[in-house]
């Protein structure tokens, strides 16, 4: 409307520098307008510079002197005059053309990306995983596709877009902040970081640990200090893994008793509360840090007995006080009758508070016990404890696993109905057919239910014994003794499969000759289908061995 058309071209050029889905409409557009205004009106008063300072340097170049073959010399001739204008007009369109061809292709990689995005506006209902999803694998193309060493716009315009629509999941932002870091663009990483933690997830205990991390790696301890302190006070009080990590920080910076004041300071305030369910894992906790970074086992081994004092029925606590005086360095001194007193006291059932432990943490504990014992004890309290772990727990464990063999061999037996009716006779399975009786004495060995003889029942473990959910910090308790009562499972389908192999051709099945004259060959196959046996034989094990 105000015939700019240097400017008018210029908004042009940036569109078709972007993928969008009306590239091939601007693009048109731009040729039109093109053809029909000369090339002074559409460029800019940049563009004009230099392509009149191009024009000056080629004029101040040197001449060519074209020698005659006669030794004459021809009148001085310039190289290059300078293209015309219409020359100039297509170059000016080609430049333009290829940025459409490149974004063009581009566009034809993210269009699957930009379909999948459902809703990019802000929302206060979640999104569902899959528009979750796609934004991390669109930021990961766009990663892939970019140059990291250099914040393009692209990565930074989509990384804005995302976190509009997820403005409410600290994960983005984070992602979001640590691709700025890696680009070294500090700022802008420092920028993010502060609308997160001041406006859009201000509330979520996760940016502020995050942020605490990112502002100690950059030297900013105090800074660092007071996003602890603000989790510990305002946001999330308690929670066990901001304790964590601020003690471990004080630890790198050397300020032991400050570390051990958190665990203190937590320690006495989840006392006063009812039913605490961190108070456990906060001694756990205490006790395996105090002795892994001063290497103090009495006062390590004092703070798990507090604990126990002060915690009714505590599996983690309890776990983590054997797992304590197993990895102690010989001589041991370890209380076994103690021990068994507070274990006793966690897997006899309580009348007064049924609910308070389930049947599958007694059973748990019971088994570290006894894994316990096997390594530390003597055999009186092995066979002691291994009497009160079958009387407590094998009964319940026997009816439930003869009620899931049960549901087995009712599969097995479909399985193998199926199998039989699907199952294609072979060409040897038809040779086998000339002897019946041998093949019926072994056509449903391989189908048949797993029927093992139990193990003694002293000696059954539970499956679930290596690692408790909420007990994270002794991952590998469990791994450190293997589960050896438990025979070795033979496996079924090896032992059948084998089987075959080694089975005795029947001397007595004559080799049937396949050569026919080209001229019965027609009518043999005619009637191929009537000379089959009657009982079509069946294959030795099911399709699903």
């Amino acid at each position: 409307m105000q015939q700019d058309w240097a400017r008018l071209a210029n908004i042009y050029t940036r569109i078709l520098e972007n993928p969008n889905q009306q590239l091939d409409r601007y693009f048109n557009s731009f040729k039109e307008l093109a053809a029909n205004r000369p090339l002074s009106e559409l460029q800019t008063a940049d563009e004009a510079a230099v392509v009149a300072g191009a024009a000056s340097e080629a004029a101040d170049q040197t001449v060519e002197r074209e020698v005659r073959p006669d030794g004459a010399e021809n009148s001085p001739k310039p190289v290059s005059a300078g293209l015309t204008e219409a020359e100039e007009l297509e170059k000016y369109i080609a430049i333009r053309e290829e940025m459409y061809k490149k974004a063009k292709e581009f566009d034809s990689k993210i269009i699957g990306f930009e379909t999948a995005i459902r809703r990019p506006y802000f929302h206060v209902r979640p999104l569902n995983v899959g528009e979750l999803e796609n934004w991390h694998n669109y930021l990961d193309f766009i990663e892939r596709e970019g140059d990291l060493s250099k914040v393009t716009q692209l990565i930074v315009k989509l990384y804005e877009r995302c976190v509009i629509a997820c403005a409410n999941y600290p994960e983005y932002w984070i992602r979001y902040i640590l691709c700025m870091e890696a680009s070294g663009s500090m700022d802008l990483a420092n920028n993010v970081l502060a609308r997160a933690t001041q406006v859009f997830v201000k509330r979520q205990p996760e940016i502020h640990l995050f942020s605490a991390r990112f502002k100690e790696q950059s030297g900013d301890i105090a800074g660092a200090r007071a996003a602890y302190q603000l989790v510990h006070t305002e946001i999330s009080p308690g929670l066990l893994e901001a304790i964590i990590k601020h003690a471990n920080m004080e630890h790198r910076l050397g300020k032991l008793e400050d570390a051990f004041s958190l665990y203190e300071q937590a320690i006495a305030i989840e006392k006063g509360k009812e039913h605490s369910q961190t108070l456990p894992m906060l001694f756990a906790q205490f006790s395996r840090f105090v002795y892994l970074a001063s290497g103090n086992a009495e006062k390590a081994r004092q703070i798990l007995v507090e604990g126990v004092e002060n915690v009714m029925m505590s599996k983690p606590l309890l776990e983590a006080l054997l797992h304590f005086e197993a990895i102690q360095p010989p001589p041991k001194r370890v209380d076994m009758n103690y021990l068994e007193s507070l274990v006793v006291k966690f897997i006899m059932p309580n009348p007064e508070s049924p609910g308070v432990v389930s049947a599958a943490e007694r059973e748990e504990l019971s088994s570290i016990f006894l894994e316990f014992l096997n390594l530390f004890g003597d055999v009186q309290s092995i066979k002691r404890c291994e009497d009160r772990h079958a009387k407590l727990f094998l009964p319940h464990r026997s009816m439930s696993e003869l009620k899931k063999r049960h549901a087995e061999d009712f599969l097995a037996s479909d399985k193998a109905k199926m199998a039989r009716s699907y199952s294609v006779p072979s060409a040897a399975q038809s040779a086998v057919g000339a002897y019946p009786n041998a093949q019926n004495q072994w056509a449903n060995y391989g189908v048949q239910p797993q029927a093992w003889p139990p193990a003694t029942q002293a000696q059954q473990w539970p499956a679930g014994y290596t690692q408790p959910a909420s007990y994270g910090a002794y991952a590998g308790y469990g791994a450190n003794y293997p589960n050896s009562q438990v025979p070795a499972s033979v496996p079924q389908n090896t032992a059948y499969g084998a089987y075959p192999a080694a089975y005795p051709v029947q001397p007595a099945v004559p080799q049937q000759s396949y050569a026919q004259p080209a001229a019965a060959v027609a009518p043999a196959a005619a009637v191929a289908p009537a000379q089959q046996p009657a009982a079509v034989p069946q294959a030795y094990y099911g399709s699903y061995y």
